[in-house]
C-alpha cells in the first residue's frame, strides 16, 4: 500500500517562504564570512569592479554581485561610475564599488590596533629608519598610480587632479584657493589613529606629494594631530619668482 504524500499546510509554506525571503534579503550566516572578504577586498585594493573582486576573491561575478548587493544595502558599500581620464572608450564602464564611512568604521579600529602593534615592533626592532622606510614603500605604489593621472594634467591643474585621485582612493580630496597658491585638503584619512604615533606616514605622503607636483610642498595641519582636515599648502611657484623680482627692482628700474 502507497502511503499517501501530505501536503504541506498553507501555514507551513507561508513560513518557509518568508524564511526564504529573509535569505534573500540578508543571506544566511554561512555568507558572512564571504561578504566580509569582499568588503576587505575593497578596502585594501581601493574602489573595485565586481569582475576585479570576483578575480581576486576567485568567486563567481554572480556570487560578488550578490554579495556587493547586501554590502550597499546594509549601507557598508557604495556603487559609482569610475573616474575616466581622457577619452572615453566605446560602451559604459563597470561601476566601482568603494566602502563608504560607516564600512569603513568596521574595518578602521581592528586594522588601527594591528598596524600600532607592528610598527611599534618594528620601531624596537630597527629604529625609526625603519618605520620611515616602512612609509615610505607604503605610498610608493600611490605615487606610482597617481603619476600618469598628475602628468596628464595641465600644470595649473595638477593639485585638483592629484586631489581627485585622492578621493578614489576615499580620502575625500579637494583644492582651495590661498593667497600664495593652492591648499590640498583631505577631510578623511584611513590611517590617522596609526599616525598620530607614527607621524612617518605622513611625512612619507608629504614627499610622494611634491614629486609628483614637481615642487616643494608644507603640511599645514593633519587629521593625526586632531586637526579636522590634513591640509597641504601648494605653492604658486609664479608668486615666489614675482616676490623674488620685486623685492631686488621696487621700481623696475636696473641699478646703474
Amino acid at each position: 500500500m502507497v502511503a499517501a504524500t501530505q501536503r504541506p499546510t498553507v501555514s507551513a509554506v507561508g513560513s518557509r517562504a518568508r524564511a526564504q525571503d529573509h535569505v534573500d534579503a540578508h543571506g544566511s550566516g554561512e555568507d558572512t564570512p564571504t561578504r566580509e572578504r569582499v568588503a576587505a577586498s575593497i578596502l585594501e585594493n581601493g574602489p573595485s569592479t565586481a569582475a576585479a573582486l570576483a578575480d581576486r576573491l576567485a568567486l563567481t561575478p554572480a556570487a560578488v554581485r550578490r554579495h556587493l548587493d547586501h554590502l550597499v544595502a546594509d549601507g557598508l558599500v557604495e556603487a559609482r561610475e569610475p573616474r575616466v581620464y581622457g577619452s572615453r572608450g566605446r560602451g559604459r564602464p563597470a561601476k566601482v564599488f568603494m566602502l563608504t564611512d560607516s564600512g569603513r568604521d568596521t574595518f578602521d579600529q581592528q586594522y588601527d590596533d594591528l598596524a600600532v602593534s607592528a610598527l611599534r615592533f618594528l620601531a624596537e626592532a630597527g629604529g625609526p629608519d625603519a618605520v620611515a622606510q616602512f612609509a615610505r614603500r607604503r605610498v610608493a605604489d600611490l605615487e606610482e598610480r597617481y603619476r600618469p593621472v598628475v602628468e596628464a594634467a595641465p600644470p595649473g591643474r595638477r593639485a585638483e587632479a592629484l586631489a581627485e585621485a585622492l578621493t578614489g582612493d576615499g580620502y575625500a580630496a579637494s583644492v582651495r584657493s590661498a593667497p600664495v597658491g593652492d591648499q590640498l585638503c583631505q577631510h578623511h584619512c584611513p590611517v590617522a589613529h596609526v599616525a598620530a604615533e607614527f607621524p612617518q606616514l605622513c611625512e612619507a605622503e608629504t614627499e610622494v606629494f611634491a614629486r609628483l607636483l614637481g615642487r616643494h610642498v608644507q603640511r599645514l595641519a593633519t587629521i593625526a594631530h586632531g586637526d579636522g582636515v590634513c591640509t597641504t599648502n601648494v605653492p604658486d611657484p609664479r608668486v615666489g619668482r614675482a616676490t623674488s623680482k620685486s623685492a631686488s627692482t621696487p621700481t623696475g628700474r636696473t641699478s646703474s
